[in-house]
């Protein structure tokens, strides 16, 4: 053998057996004597006690922002892309599609936004709203909406947010349960708050955020109801010309109630206190390297979801920078990029972001696509590249390693990077489970980790998080340092924690980081949140998980998800469709399980570009995608790749679906059908396609 060859094997395998050693040594969590209900409990490796704050003399999330700002003055904190136009451009059935031409991210720095949320606190005072009123914060993810937020916190206003998707039942729930007075807006939003003025019952102020067009829906406004209407300028300036002293929390004072995405019935609001949401963000701190005023982050997702929210404030502490972007403009080929103009990720060239795995999946697509698209060389290079960095992370000594990944990194992946700016280090995952497939599809080709987190609402996203060095695919984790995890038996799903070769049960979460419960909610908040004889406040999740040897989470059903068929099988429908959802035909998908029958059936949103390739090249005729749904063979070639993942995945015969449906339009949050945070809405999927469902069991 070739000396040089063996010179390079050498130090490869001696670097493999060594970080092998290390990961099958490592424990990421240790058993803890816990109050409350019997189970097994664990806590992070390194704390003996939940970690309630990070940051010395800082104990809300309003001293933290005052104290951030006072330590990086100068540097750039919030970041939004000028609009140079807006145009309209139709495809080739005739339809019209808005694109925009973004130009480069204008800054403020910290200084700046500091006083902005200085003045707003104080115009919303003299505006005439009330300290012991509540505010709502209606509008899509952008500065205006952090400005917002920091400024309530100053006067110790409570913040109800809502997500800009939500209809108009939900939302007249939201508004009308917390009371709320003042409504924070966008144009859309604004239009929604219109629809439904005659239904609000305590709505006196409307602050709306000045965008083009929104002229039309401010004159409505004054005219057809009797609310204060101001633009979100003329507050600051109000509040500069008259300034009010800020009335600073305490920890125990609720910050938020933050409405969750409501995926069965209506949104619930959380209440979250200040000392809740700083033992997130502290106990971030100890698990994200490196965290500092040189990163950049990338801000799309909705803030009124937890993730985004905490994500945000964790980094304003650090002095890094927040530039905002949205879905539709994340990339070069995004939507509503017009051609020739940059995407957000692109001009922001970020090092952090946030995902959620519905994006990510799409992430992962839309790469798959475009290389399938390519073909030739193109493709071929790709899956040799692919193939050999694969076995690399899978652990081989065989696969890519040094010099050859850096080869492919330089002739491959570096394109794809590129997609996302080109400079990302850390992408952290939440909101629900990764697959496996994605998390090592984007670990190879942005050649990044993926932290992987798992928490809820009612725990302010706190709960488990997989450290920096944790290579493993479908966990979550270790705890985070602010909480304790507990499994406890769940006997009716045969889940128990004395199972072997490892505990199983319903997760229950406990720490600092647990909420006060549900608004105006006691039975529910009685139901699933309780406080044992140590003073521990515990919620029971609903989620079944179980632990592996070093300490590490792994979701593996849901309470509510769970179906028991005709003949007794149990079907776990989050489960199954995870499986199935790789099926390139599939943009979405809901399995449906009848307990008065023995098999189950789906509903597949069909992945337009996917399902018309086939057609083509098998030469099957339609008039539109519509038609070509309704096809046998096109039903038939999609069932069979249903059946294809489901063997790889390893399913029962009786999680299979037998029968499908499938779907033209996508199932989007304007639509009503999945949350802003793109989770099914299962009773509102099954009402609106009861007719479908009952022809495939009949």
């Amino acid at each position: 053998m070739n000396p040089y060859f063996v010179g390079l094997l050498v130090p490869i395998a001696v670097s493999l057996l060594l970080r092998k050693r290390r990961m099958v040594g490592k424990m990421r969590a240790l058993p803890v004597d816990v109050g409350g209900e019997p189970g097994y409990a664990i806590r992070n490796y390194r704390f003996k006690q939940p970690v309630e704050t990070h940051w010395e003399g800082v104990t809300t999330l309003a001293e933290l922002f005052e104290q951030s700002c006072k330590d990086y003055v100068n540097m750039p904190l919030l970041g939004t892309r000028k609009l140079i136009s807006r145009e309209q451009e139709s495809s080739l059935d005739g339809r019209s599609f808005e694109k925009l031409h973004l130009g480069e991210y204008d800054w403020k720095c910290y200084a700046e936004v500091f006083k902005s949320v200085c003045n707003f606190a104080s115009g919303l005072i003299r505006l005439g709203h009330q300290k012991t009123d509540r505010v709502a914060i209606f509008a899509e993810t952008r500065a205006e909406w952090q400005i917002a937020l920091q400024a309530c916190f100053r006067q110790n206003i409570t913040v109800v947010t809502i997500y800009a998707s939500l209809g108009e039942e939900a939302l007249c729930h939201s508004l009308n349960e917390t009371e709320v007075t003042t409504v924070v807006c966008g144009q859309k939003e604004l239009k929604k708050m219109i629809d439904i003025s005659g239904q609000l019952d305590t709505v006196k102020r409307v602050i709306y955020i000045n965008e083009e067009g929104i002229s039309a829906e401010v004159s409505l406004a004054q005219k057809s109801t009797s609310w204060i209407i101001e633009p979100f300028e003329d507050v600051g300036r109000l509040g500069d010309t008259a300034p009010v002293d800020a009335n600073m929390p305490l920890p125990s004072d609720v910050a938020v109630i933050m409405y969750t995405s409501g995926s069965t019935g209506l949104p619930k609001g959380v209440m979250m206190t200040h000392r809740n949401v700083l033992a997130t963000l502290s106990a971030v701190m100890t698990i994200v390297p490196e965290i500092g005023k040189k990163d950049v982050y990338l801000a799309y997702l909705p803030l009124a979801h937890i993730l985004e929210l905490a994500a945000e404030a964790l980094i304003a502490a650090v002095g890094a920078s927040i530039g905002y972007g949205s879905p539709l403009t994340l990339t070069d080929t995004s939507n509503k990029i017009k051609k020739g103009t940059l995407g957000d990720a692109s001009a922001l060239k970020p090092t952090l972001m946030t995902a959620v795995p519905a994006i990510l999946d799409r992430v992962r697509d839309g790469v798959r696509k475009k290389v399938d698209t390519k073909g030739g060389v193109a493709k071929q290079l790709f899956d040799v590249a692919y193939n050999r960095r694969l076995a690399a992370v899978n652990g081989s000594w065989l696969g890519a390693w040094g010099l050859e990944k850096l080869l492919w990194d330089m002739l491959v992946f570096k394109k794809v990077r590129a997609v996302l700016g080109g400079k990302i280090r850390f992408v952290l995952s939440g909101g629900a489970p990764l697959s496996g497939d994605t998390q090592r599809f984007i670990n190879i080709c942005l050649g990044v980790p993926i932290g992987q987190g798992y928490g809820l609402t009612e725990t302010c996203a706190g709960g488990t998080f997989s450290e920096y060095d944790d290579p493993s695919v479908g966990r979550v984790g270790a705890p985070l340092p602010c909480s304790y995890i507990k499994l406890i038996d769940w006997s009716e799903g045969g889940y128990l924690t004395s199972d072997s070769p490892m505990p199983r049960g319903e997760i229950v979460i406990g720490g600092p980081n647990v909420t006060k419960g549900y608004f105006k909610n006691e039975a529910k908040t009685n139901e699933v949140y309780k406080d044992d004889e140590k003073g521990m406040r515990w919620f029971y999740s609903g989620d079944i998980g179980r632990f592996h040897p070093d300490g590490c989470l792994e979701i593996i059903d849901r309470k509510k998800d769970i179906v028991k068929l005709q003949h007794g099988e149990y079907v776990s429908l989050g489960k199954v469709e995870a499986a199935l959802i790789v099926s390139p035909y599939v943009e979405n998908i809901m399995i449906h399980a009848d307990p008065f029958h023995s098999y189950c059936v789906a509903l597949v949103v069909a992945a337009h570009n996917e399902l018309e390739n086939w057609a083509s090249q098998q030469g099957v005729t339609y008039t539109d995608f519509v038609d070509l749904c309704q096809k046998p063979e096109a039903v038939k070639e999609v069932l069979g790749s249903l059946s294809k993942a489901a063997k790889q995945a390893r399913l029962e015969k009786f999680e299979i679906p037998a029968k499908i449906k499938l779907i033209s339009e996508p199932w989007t949050p304007e639509s009503g059908l999945v949350t802003a945070a793109l989770k099914l809405k299962r009773e509102v999927l099954r009402k609106t396609y009861e007719d479908d469902l009952a022809k495939l069991y009949a």
